[in-house]
């Protein structure tokens, strides 16, 4: 994306003052580099140079505005003790390996196959290909951009012959693809989501078990699973709001157009190639961290299950697993010398490097966390908030902070990567939370309104990378796509706020907030219908 030069001169201001910062006291100091990440990110659109800017400009302030000190310090203090990290390390073998291991499951054909297969048995009718799109969302759990590329581009060309509008189609998937991966303990995000926690640890100076954390978070995480509530109803009662109506119309006047299936079943193969290399993903990391875990396997309760999670090695268990889930699949790719399919080498390496980028904006991340714990951001943010944000609406109030930022980044984890690491230090700091107990209901819900968040705003964002990937998945405008989806989004995340997270300011069980907002969107859906069939 090219950049203005108004906007590149202010993203150098923005990131010279901090030399001006070095030379000064107070709250303020402690607090630009995230100042700096987050201007970069919304002046150039690249989370990436955001991070690493906002990364570089706490380490000239550490060094008191001196920039050889700052840029060795940068890679001997900030970057290079990442690497000692066996969590960290594993994070990133993880990521990387489930990359090749998503690429050959879907150029294996597998899935395709077997969505092929339910389709033909039903005529193709509109409601059934939306129904496989949702299912097909959450069988590709493992990873958020390769579900938004693996379903639109596998159903983009059925939908027309349906009469679905892709705009419709990639509000499925997107939709889907995100709040999926946010809530599966087994993907590509999980890796990542549970650095940021033990990030927020870190800056809070406790320990903690950051799988745990993470397994209590899953019902507070509100905005994820509204928004799957809402997308069941909107498929099951055919609600088309705003925008979405228009498309859905032309594409009914279209359907004569269509009448063969395309490129879309051209390569096929047997369905077990895609759902026993996933089975064996997510059953060799359950058992896994439960056998690492446990310090007696027999018997199997909820409660070992929880706590053996979170005493095992999850970082070589996730390493691990998806390494012989990898081999699996790679074993069971095809291998007919049809020049349509690509080696099993080169799909894998084209999968790895396809997160590449991922994981330089999480190592990013983690540079920027270390210099605002260095400088003691998370006390300051503390000492800040004290007197000044009621319990009550704490958790709203990250949800509604994760949104702006997200937004305005257009990234999920680049928001994560900045939240998180403030918003856990102030469960300890300021509400006085005991760091020896069992996981508190307030860190929960925390981290779960942070997830959330940053969901919620990458949603909304014209940006998002998962937006983007969603639109040339399903070969629709972007500008198309953020505005048909925008008001199912902006309705899942008002069931967010006011049933969710207010509710949970309140210390109102999950299970009750989650009842009542999606009682409240299934009503509004069929409601909805009636008053414009």
């Amino acid at each position: 994306m090219k950049v203005s030069t108004t906007r590149a001169w202010a993203a150098w201001t923005i990131w010279a003052s901090c030399f001006l910062m070095a030379t000064i006291d107070g709250p303020v100091r402690s607090l630009w580099p995230t100042v700096v990440a987050l201007s970069l990110v919304v002046l150039l659109r690249r989370v990436l140079v955001g991070l690493l800017a906002g990364g570089a400009a706490g380490a000239v302030i550490l060094a008191g505005g001196n920039p050889v000190e700052a840029f060795v310090s940068l890679f001997s203090e900030h970057l290079f003790p990442a690497f000692e990290s066996p969590w960290k390390v594993g994070a990133i073998l993880f990521t990387l390996i489930l990359g090749g291991f998503v690429a050959l499951i879907e150029r294996g054909g597998g899935l395709i196959n077997l969505v092929s297969r339910y389709l033909e048995r039903g005529g193709l009718p509109a409601k059934r290909l939306q129904w496989c799109a949702l299912t097909l969302g959450i069988v590709c759990f493992f990873d958020g951009l390769a579900n938004s590329m693996m379903v639109g581009r596998m159903l983009r060309k059925l939908a027309d012959r349906v009469g679905v509008s892709r705009v419709k189609l990639a509000y499925i998937v997107d939709s889907t693809s995100a709040s999926v991966a946010c809530l599966a303990f087994v993907s590509t995000w999980i890796a990542y989501q549970l650095s940021m926690i033990e990030e927020g640890f870190s800056q809070a100076g406790v320990t903690g078990q950051a799988y745990v954390v993470f397994f209590h978070s899953i019902p507070y995480n509100f905005y994820c699973w509204f928004t799957l509530v809402l997308l069941v109803g909107t498929i099951r009662h055919g609600l088309n709001l705003g925008p979405m109506r228009a498309f859905e119309e032309r594409a009914g006047r279209d359907l004569a157009r269509h009448s063969t299936v395309g490129e879309a079943t051209r390569l096929r193969a047997h369905w077990l190639r895609a759902v026993l290399p996933l089975g064996v993903l997510v059953l060799s990391i359950l058992v896994g961290l439960y056998w690492d875990g446990a310090e007696e396997v027999w018997p199997v309760t909820l409660v070992k299950v929880a706590d053996a999670f979170g005493r095992a090695d999850a970082a070589l268990v996730l390493v691990v697993s998806s390494a012989f889930a990898a081999l699996i699949a790679t074993s069971l790719y095809p291998k007919t010398g049809d020049e349509d399919w690509a080696p099993a080498g080169e799909v894998f390496q084209g999968g790895v490097q396809s997160l590449f980028l991922p994981v330089q904006i999480l190592i990013s991340a983690w540079i920027l966390s270390s210099t605002l714990e260095e400088l003691e951001a998370g006390r300051v943010i503390s000492d800040l908030l004290v007197g000044n944000m009621p319990r009550v609406f704490w958790p709203a109030s990250v949800f509604l902070v994760g949104t702006l930022i997200s937004f305005s980044t257009g990234t999920s984890w680049g928001t994560m990567g900045i939240l998180m690491p403030l918003a856990v230090p102030v469960v300890y700091n300021v509400f006085g939370v005991d760091p020896t107990g069992d996981t508190p209901e307030l860190l929960a819900v925390t981290v779960a309104a942070v997830f959330s968040g940053a969901v919620f705003g990458d949603h909304c964002s014209p940006f998002s990378d998962t937006t983007i990937v969603s639109s040339i998945s399903c070969e629709v405008e972007p500008a198309d796509h953020v505005r048909t989806q925008f008001p199912y989004a902006f309705l899942a995340a008002l069931a967010t706020l006011i049933f969710g997270f207010i509710l949970s300011g309140l210390s109102v069980a999950p299970w009750i907030s989650l009842l009542l907002g999606g009682l409240a969107l299934w009503m509004f859906t069929i409601f909805y219908r009636r008053i414009r069939p």
